[in-house]
């Protein structure tokens, strides 16, 4: 990728260093513009000679050794030209076209000194956009995504014809929530590549998230009547197509994906939003049960069949797919799972608690290392009335002791107590979570599950509206998730650049 251009340089050169008045400097100067008259006329090996000789007589001169890395690249002596690109800048440290075209070296070769290069040309130059076009691509390369958004704001020009680093600026404002920011770069990345159907769909679903789902349909409309179209273009489109209020079109678009692709989960989750939203439950269970035959093992599939069991009273079936949820899953209906649980994600349980433990004796006032104690050993499988779940409640207690407020402590006193039939007790842990956080949906997956046991009838009643709130929650979610889980990394043709 050539972003910092011959002309560029020597153009620099000539403007940072005016002809001299001494005749010494005179015949220097003429030396320098016979290699730019070389380099400029595309004869880098006679360009190249001359700056070897000029640098006989003036080793210490910038420009020169500057303009021999120059003629050096053009042949494609990269390592030779970095080299000369580095005397010039232990010379001179902050000559812009030495920087420039060292960064240009080690950026395409992937040098880690590229950042460091590109920084010190800002730091200089604030305006320089197309440094700042390279440090938008080195930022979203590390997923720096608010990095990379700031310096592709500042390049936006040198990155408007270049589709690979318009895909990252859009990719990173999808990431950050940024919808209505994102739409003109997907626009005008559909005008660079008006036949290509991957932008087309992220187009489309830049529009979508930020409700413009006629936009949307219109955008898809090419790849939706293809002869054989993509079903996560169907599934999108039918997101648009219910967003509109068309329905029917939704569900029969739907319906295609699943025949197209049966063991996509997200498709059937879809489908059950639908049947939700129009209180078709016994629609829904149909699809669901459906998605369950081609893929037993998803928890989300049978959450999403509870809740639709439990809207048409059949409370026990919904309270047996929650329990299937929960043991295929036990943190499937959990927003995140904490940092700390990294090692116990890995299933290196034993060497989590001890590591844990240990930790517990020189920090006996941080409240989250007992609330793990308890997760891993809750994870571990522990049952009801053994030591280790005994254990498991005392670390949670001590947990909230140290922290009221803990929400992670009280959904996981809430999971134990469910556990060990002290319903009670895992409703009011819920309840604490709920005043702490209102969109917990684990506190509301386990309250639900909890008012199904209880004997307090006035309890029981709250119910129908409590997995109404978490179907809304669950939708909420699935929203805001919606585009960064739709969006498709765009791949550039193999020979395509970023900028020029």
């Amino acid at each position: 990728m050539r972003l910092f251009g011959i002309s560029t340089l020597t153009a620099v050169i000539l403007v940072a260093f005016p002809t001299a008045a001494s005749s010494q400097q005179s015949a220097a100067r003429n030396s320098e513009q016979a290699i730019e008259a070389a380099i400029a006329a595309q004869n880098f090996p006679e360009a190249t000679r001359l700056a070897r000789t000029g640098l006989e007589q003036s080793p210490r001169d910038p420009k020169l050794w500057t303009l021999e890395a120059i003629a050096l690249s053009r042949l494609g002596e990269a390592k030779e030209a970095l080299i000369a690109y580095n005397h010039a800048l232990d010379i001179a440290p902050d000559y812009l076209p030495a920087l420039e075209g060292a960064a240009e070296l080690e950026y395409n070769r992937g040098g880690s000194r590229a950042g460091v290069l590109l920084d010190h040309i800002v730091h200089l130059s604030p305006e320089n956009s197309t440094a700042h076009a390279m440090l938008g691509v080195l930022a979203y390369k590390r997923h720096a995504c608010a990095q990379a958004v700031k310096h592709f704001d500042v390049s936006r020009e040198a990155i408007s014809s270049q589709p690979a680093a318009l895909a990252e600026y859009g990719s990173c404002l999808v990431d950050l929530g940024q919808p209505e920011r994102a739409l003109p770069v997907f626009e005008n990345l559909l005008r660079l590549e008006p036949s290509n159907a991957h932008i087309r769909y992220n187009l489309a679903v830049v529009q979508l998230a930020g409700h413009r789902a006629p936009d949307a349909i219109r955008t898809l409309q090419p790849l939706v009547e293809d002869a054989r179209p993509d079903p996560d273009v169907l599934d999108l489109a039918s997101s648009a197509y219910e967003e509109t209020g068309d329905t029917p079109t939704a569900v029969k678009l739907l319906r295609q994906a699943i025949v197209l692709d049966p063991k996509k989960v997200r498709y059937y989750v879809d489908f059950a939003t639908i049947s939700f939203a129009h209180q078709s439950f016994e629609v829904g269970v149909d699809m669901m049960n459906v998605g369950l035959k081609e893929t037993p093992e998803a928890a989300p599939l049978y959450v999403a069949r509870g809740i639709l069991y439990i809207q048409l009273g059949e409370y026990d079936k919904g309270e047996r797919d929650f329990a299937s949820a929960n043991r295929l899953d036990p943190r499937q209906t959990s927003a995140s799972v904490a940092e700390g649980l990294a090692e116990l994600q890995q299933s290196n349980r034993d060497q989590a608690l001890s590591t844990v433990r240990s930790q517990i004796e020189h920090h006996p006032q941080d409240a989250f290392l007992p609330y793990l104690e308890g997760q891993i050993l809750f994870e571990r499988g522990a049952d009801p009335g053994t030591a280790e779940f005994n254990q498991a409640v005392r670390a949670a207690n001590r947990s909230l002791e140290l922290r009221p407020d803990f929400v992670l402590a009280s959904d996981l006193l809430a999971n134990l107590y469910l556990k060990s039939g002290e319903i009670e007790k895992s409703i009011a842990q819920s309840r604490r979570a709920l005043r702490e956080n209102p969109s917990d949906q684990e506190a509301l997956y386990h309250l639900i599950q909890a008012l199904r046991k209880t004997k307090d009838s006035k309890a029981r009643e709250e119910l129908p509206v409590l997995v109404k709130r978490l179907a809304a929650l669950r939708a909420e979610s699935r929203n805001r998730e919606a585009a960064a889980n739709r969006y498709k990394l765009y791949e550039p043709p193999v020979d395509g650049e970023n900028a020029r």
